[in-house]
């Protein structure tokens, strides 16, 4: 008998956030969904994994290789109706909507997502620091 596969996990699946906290200290947001997942995620890693067409490219592949941004802060977390929200940043960035689906992702896939982000920089010969 085979096992019954699960449906892929669509904008319209993602559990919504139960929780949206920044530490303004360790500049980190939790986020924690409905079905348990919570995720830890730095302002930092946000920033370079930021959804905005600045930093996701006009193309397939792993878009922009953003640099520098270790120091970054969140300056305000604003709603964007039942589905997202943006993040500003203390750097001036403001574009892209982290919806739902975006943070259940960012979550998720932290570890391999920022272990990537790591090797990148290297391969360019570039640092995290501004």
């Amino acid at each position: 008998m085979a096992a019954p596969m699960t449906a892929p996990m669509t904008e319209y699946s993602i559990p919504p956030p139960t929780e949206i906290k920044y530490h303004k200290r360790s500049r980190e947001l939790t986020v924690r969904f409905d079905d348990g997942m919570t995720g830890r995620l730095s302002a930092e890693y946000l920033r370079v994994h930021s959804p905005s067409a600045e930093v996701k490219g006009h193309a397939a592949g792993e878009g922009v290789l953003v640099t520098g941004k270790e120091k970054v802060g969140i300056a305000r977390i604003e709603p964007v109706g039942r589905y997202a929200v943006k993040l500003v940043f203390d750097d001036g960035h403001d574009t892209g909507l982290y919806t739902w689906a975006v943070l259940y992702e960012l979550s998720s896939e932290r570890d391999r997502k920022w272990a990537r982000y790591l090797e990148r920089l290297a391969q360019a010969g570039k640092s995290r620091q501004a």
